[in-house]
């Protein structure tokens, strides 16, 4: 008789439940944000990537708007409901709560980009830097989880030639994964970039 185990996080760990605890047989798959430490370095990797090549020639007030106008457009045809935020350094330009969403959804908007303009990194590279290394903002960093998150969803903006990051756009509302996918890809086609060169696979 073959023996089934699944797995289950808690807190930052993932703890194994032996088959004797599972009423019948069930192939249960991991999440994707805790994959081998090979597929979150490769990720890792991507992340790094995106955030070297997704880099604007200038931006303002107009590219802004532009750049939220977009992201709520692909969201609406994907039929997703999604708090958009584009901000230039601590200055709100864009900012959109389609219709689905909850106060909740700008709350997470609000804790993934403080955690962006701290680190100057994309929330999903900080969280998933966290999994491989299995700590959290908290045990590594004492950040409060009320006020940061290392959910994907908030990018750093850049400008070639401009040391740092000169803003953040955010979004929340689908899975973590999917809010990062989506700003990538309209930064990709703002930036002139091909998508399949910084897409994560």
């Amino acid at each position: 008789m073959r023996h089934f185990v699944r797995h289950q996080r808690q807190g930052s760990a993932i703890v194994t439940v032996p088959a004797s605890t599972m009423i019948g047989i069930q192939w249960l798959t991991v999440p994707y944000f805790e994959k081998t430490p090979m597929t979150l370095e490769h990720d890792l990797e991507r992340l790094a990537l995106q955030e070297e090549r997704l880099r604007f020639t200038q931006f303002d007030k107009a590219t802004a708007w532009q750049l939220g106008c977009q992201l709520k457009a692909l969201a609406q045809a994907r039929q997703l409901a999604l708090m958009i935020e584009v901000r230039i350094g601590t200055e709100t330009v864009f900012l959109h709560a389609m219709d689905g969403t909850t106060p909740m959804n700008a709350d997470w908007a609000r804790r993934k980009r403080n955690t962006v303009e701290l680190m100057q990194r994309s929330s999903y590279a900080v969280g998933r830097a966290n999994v491989l290394k299995e700590q959290t903002l908290k045990s590594s960093l004492d950040l409060p989880t009320r006020d940061y998150a290392d959910h994907g969803g908030c990018f750093p903006l850049r400008v070639k030639g401009v040391a740092g990051c000169i803003g953040t756009v955010t979004v929340s509302g689908a899975p973590q994964r999917d809010d990062h996918n989506l700003v990538v890809e309209v930064l990709a086609d703002l930036c002139g970039v091909a998508l399949e060169q910084v897409a994560l696979a």
